[in-house]
């Protein structure tokens, strides 16, 4: 067993002392050997030239810093034949003109590819190796240039880039097997990404979302390399199918035209619906201050209500529930000009690019689709149903949350639907179970996500077309789309659940660039 171990900052270096500095730093005083090699002509010298002092920093000891001082040689090389008349040593524990070592300068790169160049400035000088945030970031630079400069990519990633949200895109190239940016390019354009993959021939694997944009740039630019559409985007569009199925019933975001007699009654029933929802806050607000009374923490009445701990404290800390407002209608809702249009459509002008036009001129600022979506909802209360929902979809009520007694909205229920029963919530959980009881179709969309997901981790794509086949079956619209649109992009799809590579989930990959 070694009991004593010789300390040394790397090979072909000689530690001649080790002192403690008053300001707690050690410094560490080194020189090279005593002999030098050309790097040209690879001849060893013993002819010295001259000498100069280097100051590196090192792995810190203990939290403390550690510098060292190193002595290296310049010596003349000898040989007839070579070019070079003196040389420095070059030693593999630090890059020449560099201030730290390798190994440091890769634990700096590390954090600064997991942090960014603040927090990881912070969290350096905690661990006794101080540099500065553009020291980190330079870092950064020069490992990425690196990278991008190799051009033996085999597996590419393909995904957008926002350089300013909802106004200016581009397109992000990654390298999966190094994990790192290759390059950012400008717009987002077929013609963009397939001239940068037409650069590269070596390109075996594309991962891209299901956009056909680089569909269509991968199969022109790169028609050798196999496409993989990425697994979270294949969920993500499974959920958003889920969405709008589950709000085919409710429309709940527009209110159609209504004769005078449905006006009173719809009335009345809001005014029933506005006391049962107070009455609802009101048991909850009882409720609470009851456990409250008893004593408990607030914690505890978390954990045993289900409600988060900051919605326990301003329900017990009012005096009396208080109900939720709504928010007030602007210009992007169709809804602000109602009474305008109302007056429109009664006059007999149903024409939506005729009414978007007219309220434009009013001080509208949303968009035409908004203003269709809205006018659909009055010509389909005019006909009574729509024609492309199913009977049963017409029979659907809405489903309320058994802890509340509000309705699940669609995107609630969406969320909920992809999600495995493992990772659910008690409050999740009855959300769920509400849910399968009260909605066919969303215990059909629920069985269907998770035999989705399970093919998915399965890496067996021989399920796939039953799958495609059992969704399409279920009558339901925005399922059955989503089936076949799976089927139009099935081989990209099958590559997903069989091949490893899909797109980086680290957003450190992105945040070096």
């Amino acid at each position: 067993m070694r009991t004593k171990s010789k300390w040394t900052p790397g090979p072909g270096v000689r530690v001649l002392g080790i002192t403690l500095q008053d300001e707690g730093n050690w410094v560490v005083s080194a020189a090279a050997k005593p002999i030098g090699v050309c790097p040209d002509c690879g001849t060893r010298s013993r002819y010295r030239h001259g000498w100069h002092n280097r100051s590196l920093q090192d792995l810190p000891v203990q939290g403390q810093v550690v510098k060292i001082k190193l002595t290296l040689n310049r010596w003349q090389c000898r040989h007839r034949t070579c070019r070079r008349r003196t040389f420095v040593d070059r030693l593999p524990i630090a890059l020449p003109y560099t201030r730290r070592t390798a190994r440091m300068d890769e634990i700096v790169g590390l954090i600064g590819h997991s942090m960014g160049g603040r927090p990881g400035e912070c969290l350096m000088h905690r661990l006794g190796m101080p540099v500065s945030d553009d020291t980190i970031l330079r870092q950064l630079k020069r490992d990425a240039l690196a990278c991008r400069q190799a051009d033996n990519i085999r597996v590419v990633g393909i995904d957008d880039w926002s350089w300013r949200h909802a106004t200016r895109y581009g397109t992000i190239m990654v390298d999966l097997e190094r994990r790192s940016v290759v390059d950012v390019l400008d717009d987002r354009s077929v013609e963009s990404a397939k001239a940068w993959l037409q650069e590269r021939p070596a390109i075996e694997v594309i991962s891209r979302d299901r956009c056909g944009l680089y569909a269509q740039a991968a199969r022109e630019g790169a028609p050798q390399a196999r496409q993989v559409a990425d697994r979270f985007h294949l969920v993500q569009n499974l959920r958003a199918a889920i969405k709008e199925q589950m709000s085919f019933y409710g429309h709940a975001h527009v209110r159609p035209i209504l004769s005078e007699d449905a006006i009173v009654s719809s009335t009345a029933q809001r005014r029933r619906a506005r006391m049962a929802h107070r009455q609802s806050r009101q048991d909850i607000f009882e409720m609470l201050h009851a456990l409250r009374q008893q004593g408990l923490s607030y914690s505890e009445i978390s954990r045993r209500t289900g409600y988060e701990r900051r919605s326990i404290a301003n329900w017990l800390t009012s005096n009396a529930p208080r109900d939720r407002s709504r928010a007030a209608l602007n210009p992007t809702s169709p809804l602000y000009f109602e009474a305008f249009l109302v007056g429109c459509w009664k006059d007999g002008n149903r024409i939506g690019r005729h009414l978007f036009y007219d309220i434009k001129n009013r001080g509208y600022t949303g968009s035409r689709s908004n203003l269709e979506r809205l006018l659909k909802v009055w010509r389909d209360a005019e006909k009574g149903q729509p024609d492309d929902i199913s009977t049963e979809e017409r029979a659907l009520e809405p489903v309320r949350d058994p802890d509340t007694g509000h309705v699940i909205s669609s995107v609630i229920a969406a969320a909920l639907c992809i999600k495995p029963r493992g990772q659910l919530t008690n409050r999740q959980a009855r959300k769920v179970d509400a849910l399968k009881k009260g909605s066919e179709p969303f215990a059909k969309m629920r069985s269907l996500a998770m035999r989705f997901s399970g093919i998915l981790r399965s890496r067996n794509a021989s399920a796939l077309d039953e799958w495609i086949d059992d969704a399409i079956e279920t009558n339901l619209i925005a399922i059955m789309r989503f089936a076949s649109v799976l089927r139009r992009d099935i081989d990209a799809i099958k590559n997903a659940i069989e091949l490893l590579w899909s797109r980086p989930k680290d957003r450190s990959i992105v945040s070096r660039h």
